[in-house]
């Protein structure tokens, strides 16, 4: 209760409290210390700013030159490429706008959508435009080795750790974000990003539909680096508990109670840390020594689903060297100093003479991303035939069918074979066990929209070839490979391979309900060296330029060559292909 001073006897004064209801003078009132916003800040600046004469017109034009000056240079630069103006690259955001016959064909409102560039096509004609702009070619890698050499940042992609080693960002916020089962995180990427977001669903679902034909499923979640190699990405990351994402053990719990079989390798590489360091500097992926170790524990894991051993092969040692791809992902310049291409041992697995390949009679199927593409495609820089693929087929000692993608294995796998399958190909026909492996990142960023694996009625097909003295450049999917030597197992130099080229574009009289394919004989080996028809494996999509055999077969007939082991195509007539970049 306040106190009446006037009223109170003397000597009874008691210490005044402050009253926090009213307002305190001792300080500037709350007014003059309003928050404006950017708007206001901005107004008072441009109505308090003075100019001598002549400084606005100045800076006018230095900010227009400053604008047009970017587009002049590519335009310049350009022109002096093609010598020609409608072939300039800059012009390709033109082909958004629709063309005259196309307005003049518009008759419906759907017509008028079709008109309407999509969000794809406009993106995609923006980064054309990003990969194309000298500015940003000569002026970004620069940038960035300033700030990595300097600053040690990275940029959206990379972040660079400890001792020249690298980390992709999409591994570290998996592991260090929130957990990817929270109903609220998978409502938000459902709405947001337009996907189906729960692994559970689309793994249970499909191992059921692989159960209903007598095939049983094992899933492996591989391991990402900052997860095993935490310790290099930084000093707190080296004394803290290992890296896992808050719902990685409830994902494994919830498919254990719906029976689903998973081969998590990540308590085995816990172990085997003592011996040093699993993954590669400054690359996403394991070592070779750790890829190998995996496929040697899963094949001990699956012995009693894929049947004994039936077959042998060999391992000849390969040393490679390579620069990461985390490395290419920050666009240093070509000759940066900052991180160095790291050394590896490969073990080459071979059958025969010839690297190992996949065989679609096999009775398991692998469906992987770029874990299983390292060290197995040669495209992405660590050498071949030395992948998960084949060491876990020379580990089971039997053959191995494969659907491998480098990106997106949540999804891109599941739907080649969902796709094939409706196709009327049965890829699935003769397997007892289907491993699915993907990059743990993919359980909080991937689509895990379920997908329908039903087998289609096959859709007629013919057998295409040019007539003699044509040529005609196609583009198809290589359906199967025969094999290729290894350059010097072989007492030959020069070697040919067949291709079964199907889904063909480009070839005359295809009616779009028929499919259309080819038997392609090519160059695989020159002078001992291999040709790109070498690298090819199935599921690759390739432009070649055909010709008939008989135009070459007086040139080419004795050469040595292999086929694919399919009795039905050996009554097909061959073609002759030559590669097309």
């Amino acid at each position: 209760m306040p106190i009446n001073l006037l009223n109170a006897p003397v000597g009874t004064e008691q210490p005044l409290k402050p009253d926090r209801s009213l307002p305190s003078y001792d300080e500037p009132p709350p007014e003059t210390h309003r928050h404006i916003s950017r708007e206001e800040e901005a107004e008072l600046a441009l109505n308090n700013t003075r100019f001598t004469p002549g400084t606005r017109a100045v800076l006018i034009t230095l900010f227009l030159l400053t604008l047009l000056a970017v587009p002049a240079l590519q335009l310049a630069t350009e022109y002096r490429q093609t010598h020609a103006i409608a072939k300039m690259p800059l012009f390709d955001l033109f082909k958004l706008i629709p063309s005259p016959a196309k307005l003049q064909a518009t008759r419906t409102l759907a017509d008028v959508d079709g008109l309407i560039p999509r969000a794809g096509e406009i993106k995609a004609a923006e980064k054309a435009l990003e990969n194309e702009s000298v500015v940003s070619q000569w002026l970004l890698p620069r940038v960035q080795s300033f700030l990595t050499g300097t600053l040690r940042a990275g940029n959206e992609q990379a972040i660079p750790g400890r001792d020249g080693w690298l980390f992709y960002r999409p591994d570290v916020e998996y592991l260090t974000g929130p957990p990817f089962l929270d109903p609220a995180r998978m409502k938000a990427r459902a709405r947001t990003a337009g996907v189906q977001p729960d692994p559970v669903q689309a793994i249970v679902a499909f191992r059921n539909q692989l159960a209903r034909r007598g095939i049983e499923l094992v899933v492996l979640p591989a391991p990402v680096k900052p997860g095993i190699d935490g310790e290099m990405l930084s000093a707190q990351a080296a004394n803290a508990a290992p890296l896992q994402n808050p719902s990685f053990a409830e994902f494994l719990a919830r498919l254990n109670r719906e029976g689903v079989r998973v081969f998590d390798p990540e308590p085995l590489l816990r172990k085997r840390k003592a011996s040093g360091p699993l993954y590669l500097e400054t690359d996403t992926h394991w070592r070779p020594e750790t890829m190998e170790f995996v496929a040697k524990e899963l094949a001990a894991f699956l012995a009693s689903n894929a049947g004994p051993k039936r077959q042998s092969y060999h391992v000849a040692n390969q040393e490679f060297a390579g620069m990461g791809d985390i490395a290419a992902m920050l666009k240093l310049p070509a000759g940066q100093t900052l991180y160095k291409s790291q050394k590896v041992t490969l073990h080459q697995v071979t059958s025969g003479n010839a690297l190992w390949r996949q065989s679609k009679d096999a009775s398991v199927l692998l469906l992987g991303d770029s874990f299983c593409n390292i060290f197995s495609l040669a495209a992405m820089g660590w050498g071949e035939s030395a992948g998960f693929a084949e060491h876990l087929s020379r580990a089971l000692g039997q053959p191995l069918d494969c659907i491998l993608r480098n990106s997106d294995a949540s999804f891109a796998t599941r739907e080649i074979l969902s796709r094939e399958l409706a196709c009327g190909r049965d890829r699935l026909a003769g397997k007892k066990l289907v491993v699915w492996e993907f990059a743990a990142r993919e359980l909080a960023f991937g689509n895990w929209k379920p997908l329908e694996f039903n087998l289609g009625a096959p859709r007629p097909s013919h057998f295409f070839g040019p007539k003699p003295g044509e040529t005609l450049t196609v583009t198809g999917v290589v359906e199967s490979v025969s094999p290729a030597p290894r350059p010097g197992s072989v007492p030959y130099k020069d070697h040919i391979l067949t291709v079964h080229l199907v889904d063909i574009n480009g070839a005359p009289h295809s009616t779009g309900k028929d499919t259309v394919q080819s038997l392609v004989y090519l160059w695989s080996m020159r002078d001992n060296v291999w040709t790109k028809a070498a690298h090819v494996r199935p599921g690759d999509r390739i432009t070649l330029r055909l010709r008939a055999w008989t135009d070459v077969a007086a040139q080419y007939e004795k050469i040595n060559r292999s086929e694919i082991a399919d009795d039905a195509l050996l009554l097909e007539e061959p073609v002759w292909g030559e590669w097309v970049e």
